[in-house]
């Protein structure tokens, strides 16, 4: 036990060594003896130089390593980047989509349609100072950079830190034309990434010019307006070759945000930041100081768009009707319209005054116009009370019913069936299987001329005239006068129950106005390419007679009655010659007033979009005021002319005497005067009786 101890002590005194021990039978070998007279070894300093050149390795290995990483990082974001592009070999610039200028009378621009709104412009066409504007505010190293501007991005980045948060663009022209053609609008590392890519593929591909002429032919102005020559149309009516410098600065201002600065919502802040262009323009010497102080003197003003918002209805309805004529707009195209401006501007201010001061009393929430000439020549049209809250065209699209506005084609087929003006019909109730239909004010007149009738819009005579000639009849000559909406041949079509669009009705009663022509409604004069070719023009043809020139005679005589004795009587045109007829539907959910002369005829509906009852309005109400006050305007420095059938003044046609009654048939001669004066002795008869007096 102690032999065991004693081992294991020296066994823990002793060095453990590895090496292979020698066999047993080989003696070991002597040990080295320690000689402490030797002198004592130097200390080794190993420590600390391998301290100092381990830490200044360490920095040189690890910068090593992360320069590595960096050099596979930056080659692998290529990859990524080139991954998620199109190959650049394949890049092209995307075709412009066509833009559409759609002018009225006289050359004036009323609206721009299509993706892009204005044509293409080069940058020789544009006033010296117009592009210039934009690359002072916009990237004033751009002549210099190649595409990427690294001290544009720094200097951006420090004014973000300086004003916190305040944004402010580092990107170049060449960037945000990538960006426009190519890319989204959406704003994370990867699309700067590609857009630094494609922006350097630009400048290698394009000069400088014709990246800035991209650029200002693509950029948004706001306002729907793409491209300068768009943005110039939009908000200053003119041609961007035609802009001045302060202009020009405030179109170059917009480009930061152009929704937030658009001079027609926002002209005080366009005009800041037409300021701040102004200046950097003259610190870069683009301008001279006295340029300068005159551009800030006379800041630019916008000018509102002709007709307002109602002109895009106007704008809808012409790019159907080029669809309609040339099929697919494949190229920058203008379009020549019968629109006058001024006239737009008349019908779109007289039914917004009028809703503005009895929209609200009457409950009455929409309205549209139609104007056109008695030929079909539309000159205004107005599809609602605001464009910009809906878009939906009433005076086209909808179907609404005419109430008695739709007697004309009544009276008319009965004359085509032999009555006259002076026919005399009852005024007293009517059934019809249970169908009671009754007057306005539930009053009854007894025997009436037709003339009288339909001036005082008599519902009872116009059923018994439709029963007289068939519901069949009177929607026959309807279409014939050009009525394209779904009408039901039955008692009830005698009130207008059927419904019809405002564009419909009036250019059925422009037929009463020319003398009895068809009448086909256009808008559309010619279409031009940008090249100058007329890829569309109007013929002038006559579509033939529809009516004949007697009973539109008549016609104009009894609804000219309407004007001066009947439903219409608060019409005022004075020195005009006009007839026309009101109509209010059931429950007073329309009112309808479509009148003309020889000069005009237009067409007034007012109503609610969800179909409830007005309190109350009816065509001989504020329909009439409407278009008294827009026919005064459209017919100053007009030379009066009469209507097709009648002749003199306004008041050459003395009014009608009430008809005497009828003698009992007991009295003498009684049946025979009744039957005289029921038939009117017939178109002969009332001929005579207009060429020699009243008998």
């Amino acid at each position: 036990m102690a032999a065991r101890q004693a081992g294991k002590k020296r066994d823990d005194a002793v060095s453990f060594d590895v090496r292979p021990r020698p066999p047993q039978d080989r003696a070991p070998a002597p040990r080295r003896q320690r000689d402490d007279s030797a002198p004592p070894a130097r200390p080794k300093k190993r420590k600390r130089s391998r301290k100092h050149r381990s830490g200044f390795g360490r920095l040189i290995y690890w910068g090593a390593v992360a320069a590595a990483w960096a050099v596979i990082a930056v080659i692998g974001v290529i990859i990524w980047v080139g991954i998620h592009l199109p190959p650049i070999q394949s890049l092209e610039i995307p075709k412009r989509p066509p833009s559409v200028l759609i002018l009225g009378l006289g050359g004036a621009t009323l609206a721009t349609r299509g993706d892009m709104g204005g044509a293409e412009i080069s940058l020789r066409d544009l006033p010296d100072y117009a592009p210039k504007a934009f690359v002072a505010i916009e990237d004033r190293r751009f002549f210099s950079h190649h595409g990427i501007d690294p001290w544009g991005i720094l200097r951006a980045g420090v004014r973000d830190v300086l004003h916190r948060g305040a944004a402010q663009g580092g990107s170049t022209i060449t960037q945000q034309l990538a960006k426009n053609l190519f890319l989204t609008q959406e704003r994370t590392v990867s699309r700067k990434l590609q857009e630094a890519v494609l922006a350097l593929w630009l400048e290698h591909k394009f000069s400088k010019q014709q990246i800035l002429a991209l650029y200002l032919n693509r950029v948004y102005f706001g306002s729907g307006a793409y491209g300068i020559e768009a943005a110039a149309q939009r908000y200053f009516a003119k041609s961007a070759r035609q802009l001045t410098l302060p202009e020009a600065a405030m179109l170059a201002g917009l480009v930061q945000s152009p929704s937030r600065l658009a001079p027609s919502r926002n002209l005080d802040g366009a005009r800041r930041r037409a300021a701040l262009v102004i200046a950097a323009m003259a610190e870069q010497k683009i301008i001279g100081a006295d340029a300068a102080k005159r551009a800030l003197a006379n800041p630019a003003r916008a000018v509102k768009p002709t007709g307002g918002g109602s002109v895009n209805y106007v704008a809808d309805w012409v790019m159907d009707a080029v669809d309609d004529l040339i099929g697919h707009v494949d190229q920058d195209i203008t379009v020549e319209t019968t629109i006058d401006p001024a006239l737009q501007t008349a019908a779109e201010q007289s039914l917004d005054d009028a809703l503005a001061q009895k929209g609200d009393k009457l409950n009455i929430g929409e309205g549209a116009v139609v104007a056109m000439t008695p030929d079909g020549v539309v000159r205004a049209l107005v599809g609602g009370r605001n464009y910009a809250e809906s878009q939906f065209n009433r005076a086209i699209a909808a179907r609404r019913q005419p109430g008695s506005a739709f007697k004309p084609f009544v009276y008319l087929t009965a004359l085509e069936h032999g009555l006259t003006p002076d026919t005399v019909r009852d005024d007293k109730p009517i059934s019809v299987q249970g169908w009671r239909p009754e007057n306005y004010e539930r009053e009854y007149l007894g025997p009436v001329t037709l003339t009288q009738a339909l001036a005082n819009s008599l519902n009872t005579v116009s059923v018994r005239l439709t029963l007289e000639v068939t519901p069949a009849a009177v929607v026959r000559t309807a279409y014939r006068l050009g009525i394209e909406s779904k009408l039901e041949p039955n008692a009830s079509i005698a009130l207008g129950t059927s419904e019809v669009s405002v564009l419909e009705l009036v250019s059925a009663y422009a037929t009463f106005a020319n003398g009895g022509l068809a009448v086909v409604p256009h808008v559309v004069e010619r279409i031009r390419a940008a090249d100058g070719k007329t890829l569309y023009g109007r013929a002038n043809q006559t579509l033939g007679r529809i009516v004949d020139a007697r009973y539109v005679g008549m016609m104009n005589t009894m609804m000219h009655e309407t004007l001066t004795s009947g439903t219409a009587r608060r019409a005022d045109l004075p020195g005009w010659l006009a007839a026309g007829k009101t109509g209010t539907s059931q429950d007073f959910r329309d009112a309808w007033f479509i009148g003309y002369t020889s000069h005009l005829v237009t067409g007034i509906w007012l109503g609610n979009d969800d179909n409830t009852p007005t309190k109350r309005a009816v065509g001989g109400g504020v329909p009439v005021e409407i278009w008294s006050r827009f026919m005064k305007t459209a017919h100053q420095g007009v030379a009066p002319a009469s209507l097709p059938g009648l002749s003199g003044g306004w008041f050459s046609a003395p009014p009608l005497a009430p008809p005497a009654r009828v003698p009992d048939e007991g009295s003498g001669g009684g049946a025979a005067e009744r039957d005289r004066q029921r038939n009117g002795g017939g178109l002969d008869f009332w001929l005579l009786d207009r060429l020699f007096g009243r008998r």
